[in-house]
């Protein structure tokens, strides 16, 4: 089992704390089914006609085999919007080589809350930083020692997090992995988007009140998703067709009950082409009526292998 990253330098206050839906994306993102799905499209030796490909049982092995087929495709580029306390991202990116066969993610995030934004860049480094120690033990096993090697010579390249509206800063088509645990409860209405001088600014003659209503905001664009809880994800599935690359970009994407997945399923299905959806993980009935799924959103093509533009727009 991967660590679940550290966020214990997190101030709640202001940040979402990682909760069922946070460890959801993690079982979903870690289990065997979707490790090989991750592996098969942007694992080394993507752009190889799959029976080049070395299929090895034994990690040492794996990891050599790794380092040279590194070099023969790009680092695939992940985006997490809506970071929150950063834990997802920061699992993703500490353990790019065990989710992914490959170290030398490009991972990205962006929140609209500028405390998100600082938390979980620190989450991310410490995560990272945490897992390079481990793999230093003097008692780690030879298999480790090979990943290390691997590591170090094509690292992960964090990118650090964006203030921003969803994706809005980056190119079109140069997402390959997209995380999205969005604002999902169903409520009267949106909170307003933060502004650098209105609802996140602190100011030195702030009262008690005017403290506890800003960081009540800032909660609530963690969770209030308006009508049917669907509002910010229905804006995010309008842009994703054109945002992920073609033709590997995946994306996972967190709905509860009352979000209707099987609507948002047809939507995506609507859209044609080799479009695929999928339910990926569930946390069953233990949520009561917010019941969750992972959604997983990618394109079944032959052409998986085919080499992509994966610039970034910062």
């Amino acid at each position: 089992m991967l660590p679940t990253p550290s966020t214990d330098h997190v101030s709640f206050e202001r940040v979402y704390e990682p909760a069922e839906d946070s460890f959801l994306f993690l079982d979903a993102l870690s289990s065997e089914s979707e490790i090989a799905f991750l592996k098969d499209r942007f694992g080394p030796g993507r752009g190889r006609p799959k029976e080049l490909r070395r299929d090895d049982d034994d990690d040492g092995d794996e990891a050599q085999s790794s380092g040279a087929s590194l070099a023969l495709s790009p680092s695939p580029v992940v985006l997490e919007v809506g970071v929150g306390s950063g834990v997802v991202l920061a699992f993703v990116t500490a353990h790019a080589d065990v989710l992914f066969g490959r170290p030398d993610i490009v991972s990205v995030g962006s929140d609209v809350n500028r405390f998100a934004c600082a938390a979980a860049r620190q989450t991310v480094l410490t995560a990272v930083d945490e897992e390079r120690r481990a793999r230093t033990r003097e008692d780690a096993p030879a298999a480790t020692s090979m990943r290390r090697q691997t590591c170090r010579q094509y690292p992960t390249l964090f990118q650090g997090i964006m203030q921003a509206d969803l994706a809005a800063p980056l190119r079109t088509g140069s997402v390959d992995v997209l995380l999205f645990n969005p604002p999902y409860v169903p409520t009267s209405e949106l909170p307003p988007l933060p502004h650098s001088n209105t609802s996140s600014h602190l100011g030195d003659n702030d009262t008690a009140e005017e403290l506890f209503q800003r960081d009540s905001h800032l909660l609530s664009l963690s969770y209030a998703g308006g009508s049917d809880g669907m509002v910010v994800t229905s804006r995010l599935l309008d842009q994703l067709p054109d945002l992920l690359s073609r033709p590997l970009g995946v994306a996972y994407i967190l709905l509860c009950a009352q979000n209707k997945p099987d609507r948002v399923k047809q939507r995506v299905r609507g859209w044609g082409g080799d479009w695929m959806v999928d339910t990926v993980r569930t946390s069953g009935t233990r949520a009561g009526w917010e019941r969750l799924q992972i959604i997983k959103i990618w394109r079944d093509s032959d052409a998986a292998l085919c080499p992509r533009d994966t610039d970034l727009k910062l």
